[in-house]
């Protein structure tokens, strides 16, 4: 991936034009007292007090240190994240490359200054300077988690890991000798785009991809082709862990794309699945805590970045969400529950196999105006669910 100086970004309702003169807003110089309380929009599993676990809980002693009563709004897609920060009245979003870009473009977050972070200088060297949330040199969060996007499988019907993500594209009988008709899933956003054009990089190179998130017209009609098909055998296409925790457990469901979260929490109630990263590779997210330009709470925003760069809030929450911390320290230092075999498990030597979220912008390296932009992702993407 390239720093992006230059792009034109879309929100879900309009696209907006950004020049890489980032938005000028006043940075925080000092932290001062705490205003008491604290709102994240986050991803499932990402702020967690011990109600759905009482072994997995960093909130309520950052609650007791700082005075800050944290609350907490989930969202199920990148698109919805972007729309509640837009609408405004949160400080805080844990943003993956498809959204955060936007948010800088929107204006809708403030630059961080990482001099009043004390542990930036723990963060992977990977991530502290990454395009998907660094634009001109500033930086626009704190980076939290990182991951791949794995392909979830049935052990009951695939004894062997499948090698190929062509179990969930492409029409087929499973090891079982039953059709993979109606019993596999796709994910319910338009970065899924991404993960088709990703599948034919390896399959068809006749078509040229370089990248998954910077496709010309033909490349983005092959990808949007194979979708369709795709289409023909998806039983859902599913936003929320949860409700995919479910469809696995009861609804016959056997594949999909789906990430490490909930392969624990099915394997912890004894569900027979795994995941594989299969021969073409994998998309993957990697997520950044970003501070709404108009943050009421900004005392409070500062105080969770150190907070959650801690190696024991780092190393719990790798364990739950099964994802690598951004703070490899976390992995080895025994603070939390995390262990070198779990960061490896997690994908921790598969960061350059993984081709991380980004937005989708019309210049890109295949020239000015050359690529398919994001709205364009979002509207064609509603047409392939809806069967055209």
């Amino acid at each position: 991936m390239t720093t992006l100086h230059t792009f034109k970004l879309a929100s879900t309702t309009a696209l907006a034009l950004c020049t890489g003169l980032s938005p000028a807003f006043a940075q925080m110089t000092e932290i001062g007292a705490g205003e008491g309380a604290l709102s994240i929009v986050a991803w499932a599993g990402y702020v967690e007090r011990g109600e759905t676990d009482k072994a997995f809980d960093w909130v309520t002693k950052f609650e007791a240190s700082s005075g800050c009563k944290v609350s907490v709004k989930t969202a199920n897609t990148s698109d919805e994240m972007v729309a509640l920060m837009n609408e405004g009245g949160f400080d805080l979003v844990t943003a993956s490359g498809d959204a955060s870009l936007r948010l800088v473009a929107g204006g809708k977050v403030q630059e961080i200054n990482k001099d009043l972070i004390p542990s930036w200088s723990t963060i992977d060297p990977r991530l502290q300077d990454a395009p998907w949330h660094t634009v001109g040199g500033k930086h626009y969060g704190v980076p939290y988690m990182w991951g791949p996007n794995v392909l979830m499988y049935n052990t009951e019907v695939f004894k062997e890991a499948p090698t190929s993500w062509n179990v969930v594209f492409e029409k087929m009988d499973l090891p079982d000798g039953k059709s993979n008709e109606g019993r596999v899933q796709a994910y319910d956003g338009p970065i899924h785009i991404a993960d088709a054009a990703q599948y034919l990089m390896f399959h068809k190179p006749e078509l040229g991809i370089t990248s998954p998130y910077e496709l010309n017209e033909d490349q983005y009609k092959a990808a949007l082709d194979l979708l369709r098909t795709q289409r023909t055998l998806v039983s859902r296409y599913w936003h929320d862990a949860f409700i995919q925790i479910d469809d696995f457990k009861n609804e016959g469901v056997v594949a999909s794309g789906s990430w490490p979260f909930q392969v624990n929490l099915l394997k912890a109630d004894n569900v027979p699945v795994a995941s594989t990263i299969p021969q073409e590779g994998a998309t993957g997210w990697a997520d950044t805590t970003m501070l709404h330009v108009d943050a009421a709470h900004p005392n409070c925003a500062y105080m969770w970045f150190e907070h959650q760069l801690s190696s024991n809030l780092q190393s719990d929450l790798s364990v739950w969400f099964g994802a690598v911390p951004s703070v490899p320290a976390a992995c080895t230092d025994k603070r939390g529950m995390q262990t070198a075999e779990g960061c490896d498990a997690n994908g921790l030597k598969d960061f350059d196999r993984i081709r991380f979220w980004t937005t989708p912008v019309s210049n890109c390296a295949q020239g000015d105006g050359a690529c398919v932009p994001y709205y364009r992702w979002v509207s064609d993407y509603i047409g392939v669910i809806g069967g055209r």
